[in-house]
């Protein structure tokens, strides 16, 4: 992966990989494979807010359920220096069994976070839950209030019904892009039908697992040294494929650029991005991310960051 300058990456970056990358790595340490404990987790959430990169952090990832847990830890955290780390943090939060209960957690937490005379204020911003059928969309989104975005996590065999009545109810979807073993990896195929789907329905959509690395490749599924390894697709490759899909590139040769893995195929420079013969002005991918492909969780922040810089993209 190229860049056909030094590559002004900043908080107030303009070209486009930044309008790729900004504010697009949802952090998720509490998740596998990291697995961290809470106050590790919000610990390192803190530090990367006051990082050179926070412009590519998004939200801190957390099951409902463990709210209190965190807002013990947040409460913990040191007070930060004036005019350094994030002063509002956005959350999206996992649903569990019980979304009635979930729903008035979250109301009851954003309601003692308004009320805090802290500095740093935290606030769910987002739910995500796993769904199986479209009528799972449709009862779920009337218990979810419309404050709060809603990601659907559809299966894969019925996106196509699922993610239609995630469009009825003017929602969001959610596709899992791996995982700790081989099987939960869905083919190119299946990714970019998902993709196709939600650009032609206008549904954004975020995805989870399995993006730690920019470019597609072979990568260790965990981070024990006896963990098996096989491909794994990369993050670069599916927002880019997204931002093409929604500018008409053909499913075909879409899935041909998920599955790209030469870095020298990928050219980025002030003013767009070029793959191959294809290319997106920076306009075109910044409005995908904006409105199109929000984000993508992920239990490291510091791997993709590393990956980025040795591509010479930070």
């Amino acid at each position: 992966m190229q860049a056909a300058h030094t590559v002004r990456n900043s908080a107030d970056t303009v070209d486009a990989a930044g309008a790729l990358l900004r504010d697009l790595i949802d952090y998720a340490g509490l998740f596998p494979p990291a697995s961290l404990a809470m106050a590790a987790s919000v610990a390192n959430y803190d530090a990367y807010s006051r990082s050179q990169w926070n412009w590519i952090l998004g939200r801190f990832i957390a099951p409902v359920v463990r709210l209190g847990e965190f807002e013990e830890a947040f409460a913990g955290l040191p007070t930060p220096a004036r005019g350094t780390g994030l002063t509002n943090w956005r959350l999206s939060v996992l649903l569990g069994s019980d979304p009635l209960a979930d729903v008035a957690r979250i109301h009851e937490f954003n309601a003692r976070m308004a009320g805090s005379s802290s500095s740093r204020r935290a606030v769910v911003e987002s739910v995500e839950v796993k769904v199986t059928s479209a009528e799972e969309v449709a009862r779920l989104s009337g218990i979810i209030p419309a404050e709060l975005a809603a990601y659907f996590e559809v299966s894969l065999s019925s996106c196509a019904e699922c993610i239609a009545a995630v469009a009825e109810c003017r929602r969001r979807a959610k596709i899992r892009t791996g995982g700790e073993t081989a099987d939960k990896f869905p083919a190119p195929e299946s990714v970019i039908e998902f993709i196709r789907l939600c650009a032609v329905a206008n549904v954004p959509f975020k995805a989870t697992a399995g993006l730690h690395h920019p470019l597609r490749s072979v990568y260790r599924f965990t981070y024990q040294s006896e963990s098996p390894s096989g491909i794994m697709h990369g993050f670069v490759n599916v927002f880019l494929a997204a931002a093409f899909l929604r500018a008409g590139m053909e499913t075909s040769i879409a899935i041909q650029l998920l599955e790209e893995q030469s870095a020298s195929a990928i050219h980025f420079d002030l003013d767009g991005v070029g793959w191959r013969q294809h290319r997106l002005n920076r306009h075109e991918i910044a409005a995908a991310r904006q409105g199109f492909a929000v984000s993508f969780g992920s239990c490291s922040f510091a791997e993709p960051i590393d990956d980025l810089r040795s591509l010479h993209l930070l």
